[in-house]
């Protein structure tokens, strides 16, 4: 393997190169010892962002036990009290759940696995209710939404919204994300269905729904793929923020349903896909399907894009092998959060199963 083939591949790639190589050949123990040693010499570490967000790609993060497989990773992420990252994939683990370092604590969820189209658990969020979290999530194949317990015992699962008056069948109901205000009250969006948002009250008894389609004109309080959804805790009172997709907006609400304001992303490539959000202190971290994570400030302005490779053809696809992904370029972020330290976690629309770990960079 020349110098300049070694430092186009990932430590992942150079690892498997180096085995194969050693098979092939009877790599001697000190032989395999200087080759390593070399790649690492090489592996200067790789920064990306700017301003006060500048983290490093960390390369080859998340590696599973012998065996086990991400499988698609279209879903969510979360990071609980003990800053254990938790992936919700379309593979058989159904849920993963990784420490700081990328070691594999355990799988949860199995029931939650996905059908035979690959639809599987397409977003999570966390709340602490008293001394207990709970993953509260959305099942795109059972067309229903749950809460569990940090180790997947179910406390309830819920169906369609037949109270809002919206659906005909269970089917039509294709929810895409949850989250959960201080007040007990939760609300799931339907993203890839009839594009309303449905609020629930603590005890999971039905309040109401608001959004529809949008049309041409982008009316405000409407949709097109309102995908996730999240509570946005940093002025006076609580809102629920939506990412209108589709629209390459982001939409602000009462937790009545009222709309407040809308973040139109249309101009200057602002907003291209944004699909997921994760706020810590007064930032908003967005992982856009199109190919990077955005970073706006307290009062949403732009601080920085990060991964984003000029790329079009590698965006916004779940069809990327591992042998074409590069460390540092995002493909089609599609869950993220940010951890205690402000760590962040990305997960990505793939077939082969994408994580990656940006640290924060003091």
């Amino acid at each position: 393997m020349t110098r300049p083939d070694r430092d186009r591949l990932s430590r992942r790639h150079f690892l498997q190169g180096v085995a194969c190589t050693a098979t092939a050949s009877a790599f001697t123990s000190s032989s395999l010892f200087s080759a390593l040693a070399a790649y690492k010499a090489d592996d200067k570490p790789l920064i990306v962002g700017a301003g006060n967000h500048r983290y490093e790609w960390v390369r080859g993060w998340g590696q599973l036990p012998a065996g086990m497989k991400y499988g698609s990773t279209h879903g969510g992420v979360v990071v609980d009290a003990q800053n254990h990252i938790y992936f919700s994939t379309d593979g058989d683990q159904s849920i993963i759940v990784l420490d700081q370092a990328g070691k594999h604590v355990r799988s949860i969820g199995k029931e939650w696995k996905p059908d035979k189209d690959g639809n599987g658990t397409h977003d999570m969020q966390l709340h602490r209710e008293g001394r207990q979290e709970f993953i509260y999530l959305v099942s795109l194949f059972r067309n229903e939404f749950a809460k569990i317990t940090l180790t997947g015992e179910i406390v309830w699962v819920k169906g369609f919204p037949e109270q809002s008056g919206i659906y005909k069948a269970k089917t039509e109901f294709k929810p895409t994300g949850i989250t959960v205000a201080p007040n007990g009250d939760f609300y799931v969006t339907d993203g890839y269905g009839a594009n309303y948002v449905h609020r629930y009250n603590a005890k999971g008894e039905y309040l109401s729904s608001w959004g529809g389609k949008s049309t041409a004109a982008k009316e405000d309080g409407k949709f097109s793929t309102p995908h996730k959804i999240i509570i946005d805790e940093r002025g006076k009172t609580p809102t629920v923020l939506v990412t209108d997709r589709a629209n390459h907006r982001l939409q602000w609400f009462t937790l009545e349903g009222k709309h407040i304001k809308t973040l139109d992303g249309t101009d200057n490539d602002f907003l291209r896909l944004p699909s997921v959000l994760n706020i810590r202190g007064g930032d908003v971290a967005i992982g856009d399907l199109k190919g990077r994570v955005t970073i706006l400030d307290k009062d949403n302005k732009l601080v920085t894009h990060i991964g984003d490779s000029g790329d079009a053809k590698k965006q916004a696809t779940n069809r990327i092998t591992p042998d074409q992904w590069v460390d540092g370029q995002f493909i089609a972020a599609h869950g993220l959060s940010w951890d205690k330290q402000g760590n962040l976690y990305v997960a990505e629309w793939n077939l082969s199963g994408r994580v990656v770990k940006l640290k924060r960079l003091k």
